[in-house]
């Protein structure tokens, strides 16, 4: 098993990004409400234009981690 100082290391921390990443889009479907730039929030009633953009961005980002990571591993 390895270390936790080791996994704050390269590729592992992408691996974290991703995951952590891809939960924040995935509550934020489940809630409605999601967090924007400087504190800002967001309603999936009433700005549905700036949520759904703001959730598929954090999709996007987990993603491209998760992908990272295994390209780095792999």
């Amino acid at each position: 098993m390895p270390s936790f100082s080791s996994l704050l290391r390269p590729p592992y921390i992408f691996l974290i990004f991703g995951i952590i990443s891809f939960c924040i889009g995935l509550v934020s479907t489940c809630t409605g409400v999601t967090w924007a730039r400087f504190g800002h929030v967001i309603h999936r009633d009433k700005e549905p234009k700036e949520f759904w953009q703001d959730v598929v961005a954090s999709y996007i980002i987990g993603v491209f981690f998760i992908v990272y990571f295994l390209y780095k591993v792999y």
